[in-house]
């Protein structure tokens, strides 16, 4: 119930002395923390909160852990226990009701498929899913600087996949620039992958992706529209689902704008299971979600954190807590006594009772209470009875599911998968030129192989011709030879050559002198008489 600019909690006392307890909207910003053991009415406490928010015109997000909180989106039923409490506290007349409400289903089975970007989602948050080491997280985030750099979008795990052996054929060139990536390293984050496509990861990271102005409507009446993610089947994946709802955190804080101390939220969002979130979480993680917890109340956004045990959370988160409701817990064990007791000291303590002793006594439906009052200091806190939701309490059927999903504002916009041009598609296209652009090679110097082989063996054949004919004794020619031979003049004998002289002296006799003698008058006397008949009077008169 909305009074006065306050959500309507319970009461204080019974009969006529009940007092109500009510949460004030200026102060929801401020965030929350239920807590309390399984059984004592922590999804009930859920139910009331949303409820009244919802009523106050504040759009809501919550995990439905069990399946319970879809009772909401359907009136509710008159039960007896719940009209004695409403009598219990002075609510009086107690009604029943139902909210608008949205289903979601990162599954896309029971509501609407959630989705988001491998890129939204960054590199931080990728590793925290993957439960990555330092090593692999740093080449996480040169895969992500590398898909920046060259106008790669990483949209869902294919991409992912693709542009990690991308780096990896690269790994030389980037190792240089960027630091060592290695073989080793590369193949456990795709391995890591895989285990988180298994998981149902593949289904959650594509497009369509979640707008955040799809959590944070307003039904005609001006209620706000509740949605609940369907989180039973999620739960197998815890680490998806605390990364998940870290991933929705951190989309508001950096979408939404800084609008102070306003009246009332802009959005409640409910953390359920939230131990989830810091078990085993690398201490970046967690100051992140303290900085996002710490700065996103200037965004008007209130966090309500759902555990069993304070003890679930980090001190640093615990302090940003402003609002506190506490179910009953046990103590029976070492841990479970410190828990009563850290859960006692965290409230303005009550003169009337003793917060330790009163945590463990708590019935089912009880809780002690402390929320933020007149200028945002904490109320003492008090022992209140919840007042009873009025929506339906425990889960739907399918076909009321399917009706409401059917009737839904979104309806169609994110049931149908989108898988536009990404990195997968630009370098795979790019494998797929270079491999043929190698085939194409490969074809041309086959080919010109091929022509040199066919030209050695034409070679080869002609000689092999030659060498078959029959050949004509030496220096005669062959019958081809006679055939194309043209006839000839037979040139004019030679002159026999002289007989070379003898070497060595030898002694001329008297006969030879005077017959030499004679020989060379005779001569002189011949040649004269034809120089004469030659030339003319060349010597007259001698």
């Amino acid at each position: 119930m909305l009074e006065d600019g306050r959500i309507l909690l319970g009461g204080i006392g019974a009969g006529a002395d009940a007092k109500p307890e009510y949460l004030d909207l200026a102060y929801a910003n401020r965030h929350g923390l239920v807590t309390g053991a399984t059984g004592t009415g922590k999804t009930v406490t859920l139910q009331v909160l949303a409820e009244g928010f919802s009523d106050a015109g504040v759009p809501v997000f919550c995990a439905d852990i069990k399946g319970d909180l879809s009772g909401l989106s359907v009136r509710g039923e008159p039960k007896e226990a719940f009209a004695k409490r409403a009598a219990e506290i002075g609510l009086d007349p107690w009604y029943n009701d139902f909210f608008p409400t949205i289903f979601w289903d990162l599954f896309g089975r029971k509501g609407h498929p959630v989705r988001t970007t491998v890129s939204e989602m960054g590199p931080l948050l990728l590793s925290r899913l993957m439960d990555l080491t330092e090593a692999q997280e740093g080449v996480l985030n040169i895969a992500f600087r590398i898909a920046d750099e060259d106008g790669l979008l990483l949209l869902d795990l294919k991409d992912l996949q693709a542009m990690l052996a991308h780096v990896l054929d690269r790994a030389d060139e980037i190792s240089r620039l960027y630091g060592n990536v290695g073989k080793a390293t590369v193949g456990a984050i795709q391995r890591q992958l895989l285990v988180l496509e298994t998981q149902g990861g593949d289904r959650f990271f594509g497009e369509p992706a979640l707008t955040v102005a799809d959590i944070m409507r307003c039904d005609r009446e001006g209620r706000g529209v509740v949605s609940v993610l369907a989180a039973d089947e999620l739960m197998r994946s815890p680490r998806l689902y605390a990364t998940f709802l870290l991933w929705l955190l951190s989309e508001l804080f950096e979408e939404l704008p800084e609008v102070g101390d306003a009246d009332k939220p802009k959005l409640v969002f409910f953390f359920d299971e939230a131990h989830l979130l810091f078990d085993d979480a690398p201490k970046a993680l967690v100051d992140r979600v303290e900085q996002v917890v710490r700065l996103i109340r200037s965004k008007g956004v209130g966090v309500f954190f759902v555990t069993q045990n304070p003890l679930d959370l980090p001190e640093k988160v615990l302090a940003q807590l402003g609002n506190r409701i506490q179910h009953a817990l046990r103590a029976y064990s070492p841990r479970e006594q410190k828990a009563v007791r850290t859960a006692a000291e965290t409230f303005r303590a009550n003169p009337a009772f003793d917060s330790a002793t009163a945590i463990t006594e708590l019935g089912t439906g009880e809780a002690l209470v402390s929320v933020l009052g007149q200028g945002g200091a904490p109320t003492m806190v008090e022992r209140v009875k919840i007042r009873p939701p009025a929506g339906r309490v425990g889960p739907i059927t399918e076909d009321e599911r399917a009706e409401m999903m059917r009737m839904s504002p979104v309806a169609g916009r994110y049931d149908t998968p989108v898988d536009r041009e990404s990195a997968y598609e630009l370098l795979t296209g790019r494998a797929e030129a270079e491999l043929q652009g190698r085939e194409t090679a490969r074809v041309e110097a086959e080919a010109a192989v091929a022509r040199g082989r066919d030209a050695a063996r034409t070679r080869a054949d002609a000689a092999a011709r030659r060498s078959a004919e029959p050949r004509a004794p030496w220096g005669e020619p062959s019958e081809a030879s006679r055939e194309e031979e043209v006839p000839r003049e037979r040139p004019a004998p030679r002159a026999a050559p002289r007989a070379a002289p003898r070497s060595g002296y030898q002694r001329q006799t008297v006969a030879e002198t005077v017959m030499k003698q004679v020989g060379r008058t005779v001569a002189s006397t011949v040649t004269t008489a034809i120089v004469r008949g030659i030339l003319g009077s060349f010597k007259r008169g001698r």
